[in-house]
């Protein structure tokens, strides 16, 4: 069983950032309240900055639970704090002894972050979960916008497809902002014809 933890500022802006220090101790009361039920695992999702992850891993290792941390990017494939994504991985497994389960990447179209792939390495064995959102657009306008979009479905799917190959760990797929069970299901069924 996984408990859920998200940052502690706005999934996407990073804002006035804490040292890996200050957001271990900001996350370990609730992944200490985790730990002390059946949970075996903590997934930070939305993680907008590698000291905030760290802080998280090393809050979960010392509370005797696995933390899987799923950072969020920008259309431009990096954090919102600019760094790519491939050196956010690394950064979070050097700084903590590779102590997290996985890493995902959540509240992004594929088309976001497929660029970030491109980046060879031991680190792409580290990504294991996709939750995508199922609109293209960047993470300022879905703040302004009225109404919900929805995307394409088999567009959003496909582009999962596209990734497969650079993606070899991945096992957990699922959707994230617009997306809803007919977005699983199509990605779902592409992923499993190829």
């Amino acid at each position: 069983m996984s408990g859920c933890v998200g940052p502690r500022g706005d999934g996407y802006d990073p804002g006035a950032l804490m040292t890996a220090d200050e957001a271990q101790a900001h996350h370990a009361v609730q992944i200490a309240a985790f730990a002390s039920t059946s949970a075996d695992q903590v997934t930070a999702i939305t993680m907008t900055n590698t000291a905030e992850a760290i802080g998280v891993v090393r809050a979960a290792t010392a509370a005797g639970v696995t933390a899987v941390v799923s950072f969020t990017v920008e259309t431009d494939g990096r954090l919102p704090t600019g760094q790519p994504l491939h050196e956010a991985v690394a950064q979070t497994d050097a700084e903590t002894g590779a102590a997290a389960g996985y890493f995902m990447v959540n509240c992004a179209h594929p088309r976001h972050f497929g660029a970030a792939f491109d980046d060879d390495g031991p680190w792409r064995e580290r990504v294991g979960g996709l939750r995508a959102n199922a609109s293209k657009r960047s993470h300022a306008e879905l703040d302004e916008a009225t109404e919900l979009d929805e995307g394409d479905r088999r567009e959003f799917a496909a582009g999962h497809v596209a990734l497969r190959a650079r993606m070899p760990a991945v096992s957990v797929l699922g959707g994230c902002c617009g997306t809803d069970a007919r977005h699983v299901a199509a990605l779902c069924a592409a992923w499993e014809a190829h």
